[in-house]
């Protein structure tokens, strides 16, 4: 995984803001061992289903502002689709609190790929500022901060199998959907509803729809 960097033998990873798990689960698929790995997530019910999903991560109540573990005690910390909602300020001198020098912080955000025709149709159906995106642009993106060095970036092309309720399930819980007014949020969700039921590429109810993972790494300065 390009975003851990080359790990020290025995290195130990925290999933910040882990939600339910999926980015920890794909930690593991890349060979990290559970007990190597730290989940960190604010909400009950997540860590709930993230301690069900994969019993043998340790599992803590926390937040990217307050992180519960020792200084440099990771080597490294990765944040799927959640820094945006972080205090990046505040965030930033707890990461570096937490990681060891050297220690790698990646930041990554799911976007649908706008570069496919009927995709770019589909945000622009929905009406909705260019830089707020369908499903989460902006999540990759990493403020500068004195204890890290400079960011590098990649980016990762998938298609994501979706049907329109699936797919509609999904923005819902995407910032610029939770903090909408209720009315512009409906006629987003709307015309957004509306494309999908009439566009060829959607209109069958089942699709993939291709994305990008943005992926930021950065370097804890010694």
């Amino acid at each position: 995984m390009w975003a851990l960097g080359s790990l020290p033998v025995n290195a130990r990873i925290l999933d910040l803001a882990a939600g339910t798990g999926k980015l920890t689960e794909a930690v593991l698929r890349r060979g990290v061992p559970a007990a190597a790995v730290l989940a960190v997530e604010p909400d009950d019910d997540m860590r709930a289903q993230l301690s069900r999903l994969l019993p043998a991560v340790e599992v803590r109540s926390g937040a990217a502002e307050q992180i519960p573990a020792e200084d440099e005690a990771v080597d490294a910390v990765v944040v799927g689709q959640a820094f945006h909602w972080f205090d990046a300020d505040r965030a930033l001198e707890e990461i570096a609190r937490v990681l060891r020098p050297g220690g790698v912080l990646a930041a990554m955000g799911n976007d649908v790929d706008e570069s496919v025709g009927w995709v770019a149709e589909m945000t622009s159906a929905a009406q909705m500022p260019q830089s707020s995106g369908v499903v989460g642009r902006g999540s990759a993106e990493l403020p500068s901060h004195p204890a890290f060095g400079n960011p590098e970036a990649r980016q990762f092309g998938w298609s994501w199998p979706r049907t329109i309720d699936s797919l509609l399930d999904t923005i819902s819980t995407h910032s610029w959907a939770v903090t909408s007014p209720p009315d512009q949020r409906a006629a987003s969700f709307a015309a957004i509803r509306r494309f999908l039921q009439t566009h060829p590429s959607t209109r069958e109810g089942s699709f993939e729809i291709p994305m990008r993972t943005q992926v930021v790494r950065v370097t804890r300065r010694g």
